[in-house]
């Protein structure tokens, strides 16, 4: 996360505090106090008040409820719910919302828009150094939070290649792996979306540079988007990402079709 990223988000977790450490001593609670009666310690009270926690949903409604605020704590919600997600994550949500098309390459696990909330969490809990559960709580909220693209209306268009070896590293375990299968069908389905598969005896193939995501905005725009190791990057130079546009086509081209991907989905899953 950025400077600016951290900053955005300690001014939304100070704010919060702020209002309900107000509405606190308003009605005359100990910080020990409205922790019992909401259900957390005077350590997570305090931790929140000061701008040093992020106060789940569930928090603000009860401490609303408690305080008598009338919906003034709740109505934080939306705004420290963000607040919670990395900067660059929040940052490549918002593209995802603008977007009228998106196309991705994924190639060593499913790509996170196609992703299970167990999935997500297994991957998020083998990263080292480790994350804590908090920071593992809170990847997988941000994830699950931009999977609200599919249900955008207008619809856009999302195509998406995945490597024959995401359908069978078995992430989180043969459990996990089968539900993510399962979940990749369903949305596979959809009228809005195409997902291929790219066999791994492919000998031609566009996309041995890594994983990439290109997304085309109402306003014309075409941006790039990439991940590789600790950093995470937009492409906006038309040159590059005419580049990836390039590539993803012919990853498009030398994967199988639609139809013959979800068929391979399927016999996958019942060898898992």
């Amino acid at each position: 996360m950025d400077g600016a990223g951290e900053d955005e988000t300690a001014a939304v977790l100070r704010a919060a505090g702020r209002q309900i450490k107000a509405w606190r001593e308003a009605a005359g609670l100990r910080q020990a106090e409205l922790g019992a009666a909401i259900g957390y310690s005077e350590e997570m009270v305090s931790s929140v008040e000061r701008g040093r926690r992020v106060p789940k949903p569930e928090f603000l409604d009860k401490a609303d409820e408690v305080l008598g605020a009338a919906g003034k704590i709740s109505a934080m919600k939306k705004d420290v719910e963000e607040a919670r997600y990395p900067k660059n994550v929040r940052d490549l949500a918002k593209l995802e919302e603008e977007s009228v098309e998106l196309g991705a390459y994924a190639n060593h696990n499913m790509h996170g828009l196609l992703q299970t909330p167990e999935y997500t969490r297994a991957l998020f809990a083998m990263r080292a150094p480790s994350y804590s559960e908090d920071e593992i709580d809170r990847q997988v909220a941000a994830r699950m939070a931009r999977q609200s693209v599919f249900e955008r209306r207008p619809a856009p268009l999302l195509t998406f290649v995945q490597e024959e070896v995401t359908l069978r590293r078995p992430i989180g375990g043969r459990l996990v792996l089968r539900q993510q299968l399962e979940h990749l069908l369903d949305v596979g389905r959809l009228r809005h979306v195409a997902i291929q598969v790219m066999p791994t005896d492919r000998e031609d193939h566009a996309g041995m540079g890594g994983p990439l995501q290109l997304l085309r905005l109402r306003d014309g725009k075409t941006l790039g988007h990439s991940e590789a190791q600790l950093h995470s990057r937009l492409i906006g130079d038309p040159r590059d990402v005419q580049i990836l546009e390039m590539r993803y086509g012919m990853i498009r081209a030398q994967a199988l079709p639609p139809r013959e991907s979800l068929a391979f989905i399927e016999k996958v899953l019942e060898e898992t």
